[in-house]
This record gives structure tokens, sequence and C-alpha cells, in this order.
């Protein structure tokens, strides 16, 4: 029943990528992992075959109140996906203003999918302070911060630690200790990439979960709808992969720790289509 959401200061920093394959991984390692897409971006369904046609989804329909399970998808690997689905512009809008009137229109569903005590929800977070993260933040097990590793993290590490981010008031102070971080894009081949990753890892400590390398298997994954597990098992980003999703099971509750569960289609929860074959 844990959630993790992956959440970033800003865009680009390969937070969407680090969600779907750590998600990805939880499930290898035994959990049932499902993968909720909060990014307006909608590309964390492109991590797991859907095609790339395919704009159905979850989010995009919340105002509407949809019964989330009837948007589920269960990926040819196993986990759960609750794609974001496209959105126009002034959809978005009126979905912000939305949320911020009725929190339930998302925390009630979410609710319903932590209530499985066999379920990991990982969510993909928009980027930066957002109504679906302060929704959610009071939720959550672990809030994963994603940081690029580069200069301006190094510079903006205070800020970024405190949670600002988050956004202002109250809320954000109170959650601002439940946020880990990862370090994304590293490249000890560049002195300054170096550099920013040993400043960050210097000043973070412990709350440093792991560092995940710059590696081109994760753009030749996402190339072909893949994950890096999957395309690459033997590179260096699916050991990455690998190590960080073993370090953040080691900080969710020690009841969520099960043996593995029987095969996907009998341990499901909820059912759901399969697609792909990939």
């Amino acid at each position: 029943m844990p959630l993790i959401c992956f959440a970033s200061p800003k865009g680009g920093v390969g937070k969407t990528t680090l969600s779907a394959n750590v998600a990805d991984m939880l499930r290898r390692q035994g959990r049932t992992a499902l993968a909720l897409d909060l990014d307006p971006q909608n590309s964390l369904r492109l991590h797991f075959g859907v095609p790339v046609g395919d704009l159905s989804g979850f989010n995009a329909q919340l105002l509407r109140r949809p019964d989330w399970r009837s948007c589920l998808r269960q990926s040819a690997s196993g986990t759960l996906l609750l794609p974001h689905g496209a959105m126009e512009l002034r959809d978005a809008l009126e979905y912000g203003v939305a949320l911020e009137r009725d929190p339930g229109l998302l925390a009630t569903p979410v609710r319903e999918m932590l209530a499985d005590p066999r379920v990991v929800v990982v969510a993909d977070m928009p980027p930066g302070p957002s109504q679906a993260l302060a929704i959610l933040m009071p939720m959550a097990a672990l809030v994963v911060t994603v940081l690029q590793s580069e200069a301006i993290s190094a510079a903006m590490l205070a800020e970024i630690e405190a949670g600002r981010f988050l956004g202002n008031g109250t809320m954000a102070a109170l959650f601002a200790g439940r946020l880990q971080f990862v370090l994304n894009g590293v490249d000890m081949a560049s002195r300054l990439s170096r550099t920013a990753a040993e400043a960050v890892a210097r000043h973070l400590g412990s709350r440093l979960l792991g560092a995940v390398s710059r590696d081109d298997a994760f753009a030749e994954a996402l190339t072909g709808q893949r994950l890096v597990a999957d395309a690459a098992p033997a590179s260096r980003a699916a050991e990455d992969i690998r190590q960080l999703a073993h370090a953040i099971a080691a900080l969710l509750p020690a009841e969520t720790t099960m043996p593995p569960p029987a095969p996907p289609r009998a341990a499901m929860p909820w059912t759901a289509p399969e697609w792909g074959t990939r």
C-alpha cells in the first residue's frame, strides 16, 4: 500500500524515465507495482509500450469521475499502468481549478489504490509545485526528488533540500521531511558533471538514495518503447535502477515487505487489459 511520488524542481531531468523503470524494477523484486501518470506530458505510457496514438487515460478524464479500474492497463512485463491521457489546454486549466476546489477528485481514487496491501503505487508527478503533489504528499511514504547532475542543481541545493519547490506554506513544510533524492545523468567523463555530483552527494549525505549514470541505454530503450531492464539488462543504467529500487524498498514500511506474489494474472487485485508483445 505505499505511495512513492517522483517529483522534480523542474522538467527535463529524467523524472518520468526513472519513475517507469523503478516501478518495473520494484515489480521484478516481488511487488505488485502500479505506475500512475499525473504529469500532463502523458509520456510514462511510452516506456511500457502503449502505442503512441493511444491517447486515452485516467487523469485526463478525472473531472468526469471515472472508475480508475476501468482505465488500468497491464504491460507485457506485468506492471500495472494508469496513463495520464491527452489533455487540451482548456481542460488542463479546468482540471487545476477543480482539484483546488475538490481534492477528493484525486485523493479518493488514490486511497482506493493504496487500500490493497500488495500494491506499491509509483506516481510520476508534474515538475515543480502542483495541486496534485499537494494532495498526494500526505499519503506518500516517500517523495523521490530527481536532480540532474549539473551545476544548477548544486547551486540551488539548499532551496531544493528545504522542499520549497513543493510549494509555499505549512503543507510543504510539514512534509519536506519525506523528501529523498536521486541524482540523474551522472557523467563520470565530464569534470563538471562529476564535480556537481560530488557536491550534491556531500551535502545530502544519507538522503541521497542513489545516482544514475548518463547512459544511452535509456534513450535506446525508450526508442523501442521498452524498459531498460528488458532492453539492456547488463547496462550500467539497468544496474543503477536496480540499486535505486533496492534503496527505495529499504525505506518502505516494514509491513509492505512480503514474499513474491503469485504469477501476475493470479495476483492482480484488479483485472486490466494487456497490450503489446514487446
